[in-house]
C-alpha cells in the first residue's frame, strides 16, 4: 500500500464499521498488554515523588503527553513496517545487524520480564484483599501460575477474544467509574489542588532551585516507565491484524492510547488529590479505590463486592498480559533465528513443536526469575523497565536516522523526524534514570543478564558462520567451471529406474556427498534425481523484496552445479523450487507433490556430523531434516537422513 493512500479516509461506511470492529478487538487482544501497565507504572511514579506529591496533577500531564509521544513514534513503525516485526526488527534494518542484536537480546528479556512483572503486579492486587500475613503465599502463587500459564499454551490453548473482551471492557468500566467518582468527590478541591500544586512547583523551586525540581520530576518520571511498556505490542505483532493493517493498527494503536492515557493519568491524579500513603502489603490502587468506594457509602458486603471485583479484574487483565507474552515470544525468537543469532530451529512457527520450544523457553526463564527475586515487583519492574527502553530507544534512533536520510525524497520529513527525536529523548531519559537510580538495586543484573544473552547470541552466529564456511570448502571441491557447465549435455530420463528426492541448499557440496551415499548404499538402483529445495523468505523485512531475487539466484546456481555433476556420471535430474516462510512445511510440500505422481520414490536429507571440540553445538542443527522425516513418516514416505562430517 502506497504510504500516500494511508492518509485517506475510510468512506465506505461498511469498510469503515469493519475496521472499527477488528480494531476494538486487537486493542482487547494486544492492547491489554498496555493496558495492565496502569496496574504498577502510576504507582511507581507517584512514590517517587516522596514527600512532594502535591506535584501529582503536574506529573499526570507529563504521563498523558508521553504516552502520546510514544504512540505517535509507534504509528511511525506502523508505517515502515507494516508486517510487523517491532524493535528488533526496525533496528536491525535502520541501524544494522549489530545493533538489532542488542535490541532482540532486550526484548527477549523485556518478554521473560513481562511474564514475571505481570503476574507479581497481579498477585499483589489480589494479596491486597487478604491479611498481611498471607503476603508469605505470594511467591509460591506466582510461580504456579507462570507454570499454569506454560502448561495451557503447550496444550494449544488460547483465551479467546470473545471472553478477553469484556474482560478488558469490564476492567476499563469499572476503572473508568471509580476514576470519575473519586474526581468528582473531590471537586471542591480541585481547583485549589492545582493551584496549590503549581504554587507547590514555585516554592519548591524558591527553596531548592529549579534544578532540583526538574530532578524530582524526571526521576519520578523515569521510575514510572513501566507505564508505557505495553504499548509497543501493537507494533510488534500488526501483522496478526486484519487488512488494511496499518489503518487497523492505527485505530488499535489510538484505542491503546486514549485508554491507557486516562487510566494511568487519572490514577496518579486521584493519588495526588486523596493524598494516598503506602500501605504494608497493598497497591495504592487497593488504597484509593477501597478510600473512593467507602466515601461512596458502600459498606460490608458490598464495599467486600466492589474491593472484589475492582482488583480482580487487574488480576485477570495481568494475568491476560502474562499470557499474551507466551504468544508473541516465539515469533522474537523466530525473527532472531532467521537471522541466525538464536538456533534456527527457532524460526519455523508453523510447527507445533517449535511453538512449544519458544514456551518453554520464555516459561522456564520467567520461573527462574521469580524465584531469583523472590516475585518482589519492585525489583522486577527496574530491570523490566531498563530493557524496554533500552530496545525502544535503539528503535527511535533508527527511525530518526531514516527520515534524516530520506529528507531529500519527502516533503514532511520533519515532522517525522521530530517525533521520532522527542520519543528518542523520553526513552533515553527513562533509561538513564533508572539505571542511575537503580543501579545498585538490581539495574546491574539487567545490564550482565543482557551482555550475557548477547554474547550467547554472537557465539550462535559465529558458529553459523564456521558452518558456512565448511560447505563452502566442500561446494569447492565439486564446484564445476561455468565454462564446462555449458558444455554438459542434460541425460534423458530412465523410465525402469527410481527416483532419489534430494534436499538440498544454494551450497550443493553437502548434497553431492549426500548423492555418493545412495549411490554407494543402493548402486544403480537410483538413476533419476529430483533435487529438491526452498528459498526462505521473511515477508515481515523491510526490503525483503530485494533479497530474495538473490537467493532465488544463489539456490539456482547451486541446482546448475547439481545437474552438471548428475550429467557427468550419467545420471538424469531434475529441480524443483519453493517459496516459503516456512521450510519445513514447504519442503514437505515439494515431496508429497513429487510421490505423488506415483514414481518409486525415496527421500534423502543430511545430518551434519560436528568434530568433538563442536559437539555442544550439534544441536544447533539438523532440525530442517529432522523434523521433516517426523512429518513424512507419518505420512508413509520414506526419507533416509545421512551423515556429513565437518572439520
Amino acid at each position: 500500500m502506497p504510504l500516500n493512500s494511508l492518509a485517506h479516509p475510510l468512506l465506505d461506511p461498511a469498510a469503515r464499521q469493519r475496521a472499527l470492529l477488528v480494531a476494538l478487538w486487537a486493542w482487547a487482544g494486544l492492547g491489554a498488554n498496555g493496558l495492565s501497565a496502569a496496574c504498577y507504572g502510576p504507582e511507581k511514579s507517584y512514590l517517587a515523588l516522596g514527600s512532594h506529591a502535591q506535584l501529582g496533577p503536574l506529573l499526570a500531564l507529563i504521563v498523558v503527553a508521553s504516552v502520546a509521544v510514544i504512540a505517535l513514534a509507534y504509528s511511525q513503525m506502523l508505517e515502515l513496517f507494516p508486517n510487523g516485526g517491532g524493535s528488533y526488527r526496525v533496528t536491525s534494518q535502520l541501524l544494522g545487524p549489530n545493533f538489532g542484536l542488542v535490541s532482540g537480546a532486550a526484548l527477549l528479556i523485556d518478554y521473560v520480564l513481562a511474564i514475571c512483572v505481570s503476574l507479581a503486579s497481579g498477585t499483589d492486587a489480589l494479596f491486597s484483599l487478604l491479611p498481611p500475613a498471607s503476603q508469605a503465599f505470594k511467591l509460591p502463587i506466582e510461580l504456579g501460575l507462570a507454570g499454569l500459564l506454560v502448561v495451557l499454551n503447550l496444550r494449544g490453548l488460547r483465551v479467546a477474544i470473545g471472553v478477553l473482551l469484556p474482560v478488558v471492557l469490564l476492567f476499563l468500566l469499572v476503572h473508568a467509574l471509580l476514576i470519575f467518582f473519586g474526581i468528582g468527590l473531590m471537586a471542591p478541591r480541585i481547583v485549589g489542588h492545582v493551584s496549590e500544586a503549581f504554587s507547590g512547583v514555585l516554592d519548591l523551586s524558591q527553596a531548592s532551585g529549579w534544578a532540583f525540581v526538574v530532578a524530582l520530576l524526571i526521576r519520578s518520571y523515569g521510575l514510572g516507565g513501566s507505564t508505557y511498556s505495553g504499548i509497543e505490542a501493537i507494533s510488534n505483532n500488526v501483522n496478526l491484524l486484519a487488512e488494511p493493517r496499518i489503518r487497523t493498527g492505527r485505530l488499535t494503536l489510538l484505542y491503546v492510547t486514549l485508554t491507557l492515557a486516562f487510566t494511568a493519568g487519572g490514577l496518579i491524579l486521584l493519588y495526588s488529590l486523596w493524598e494516598i500513603q503506602p500501605v504494608s502489603g497493598q497497591t495504592l490502587n487497593a488504597t484509593v479505590f477501597s478510600a473512593i468506594i467507602a466515601q461512596l457509602g458502600f459498606r460490608g458486603g458490598a464495599f467486600d463486592a466492589w474491593m472484589s471485583l475492582t482488583l480482580g479484574l487487574e488480576a485477570a487483565i495481568l494475568l491476560v498480559a502474562a499470557n499474551a507474552m507466551l504468544i508473541f515470544a516465539p515469533t522474537l525468537l523466530a525473527n532472531m533465528a532467521s537471522d541466525s543469532w538464536l538456533p534456527h530451529q527457532f524460526r519455523n512457527l508453523s510447527v507445533r513443536l517449535v511453538r512449544q520450544n519458544g514456551i518453554i523457553f520464555i516459561g522456564v526463564f520467567a520461573v527462574a526469575i521469580l524465584y531469583a527475586t523472590h516475585g518482589e515487583l519492585a525489583t522486577l519492574v527496574v530491570f523490566y523497565s531498563i530493557n524496554v527502553f533500552l530496545s525502544f530507544a535503539l528503535a527511535k534512533a533508527g527511525l530518526l536516522r531514516h527520515w534524516w536520510d530520506e529528507r531529500s525524497n519527502m516533503k514532511n520529513w520533519m515532522p517525522r523526524m521530530l517525533v521520532a527525536a522527542v520519543g528518542l529523548a523520553v526513552a533515553g531519559t527513562i533509561l538513564v534514570v533508572t539505571l542511575t537510580e537503580r543501579f545498585s538495586e538490581g539495574g546491574w543484573a539487567t545490564i550482565g543478564l543482557t551482555l550475557l544473552v548477547v554474547g550467547g547470541c554472537l557465539w550462535i552466529r559465529s558458529h553459523y558462520a564456521w558452518v558456512s564456511g565448511c560447505r563452502r570448502k566442500i561446494d569447492e571441491q565439486f564446484a564445476i567451471a561455468q565454462e564446462e557447465l555449458a558444455t554438459i549435455q542434460p541425460v534423458p530420463r530412465y523410465n525402469d529406474s527410481a527416483t532419489a528426492v534430494l534436499l538440498t541448499t544454494e551450497h550443493w557440496g553437502p548434497t553431492i556427498h549426500t548423492l555418493l551415499w545412495v549411490q554407494r548404499l543402493f548402486p544403480g538402483h537410483f538413476r533419476n534425481i529430483l533435487f529438491a529445495g526452498v528459498i526462505e523468505f521473511d515477508s515481515r523485512a523491510m526490503g525483503a523484496s530485494e533479497a530474495l531475487p538473490r537467493r532465488t539466484a544463489r539456490l539456482e546456481a547451486a541446482m546448475r552445479q547439481l545437474e552438471g555433476f548428475c550429467a557427468k556420471h550419467g545420471l538424469h535430474a531434475d529441480q524443483v523450487i519453493g517459496y516459503g516462510t516456512d521450510p519445513v512445511l514447504e519442503l514437505e510440500r515439494l515431496v508429497k507433490e513429487a510421490t505423488s505422481k506415483g514414481q518409486d520414490c525415496v527421500c534423502f536429507a543430511n545430518k551434519l556430523i560436528l568434530p568433538s571440540g563442536r559437539r555442544l553445538a550439534e544441536w544447533l542443527h539438523n532440525q530442517t531434516s529432522l523434523g521433516l522425516q517426523r512429518r513424512l513418516h507419518s505420512e508413509g514416505i520414506p526419507l533416509m537422513v545421512l551423515p556429513i562430517r565437518l572439520g
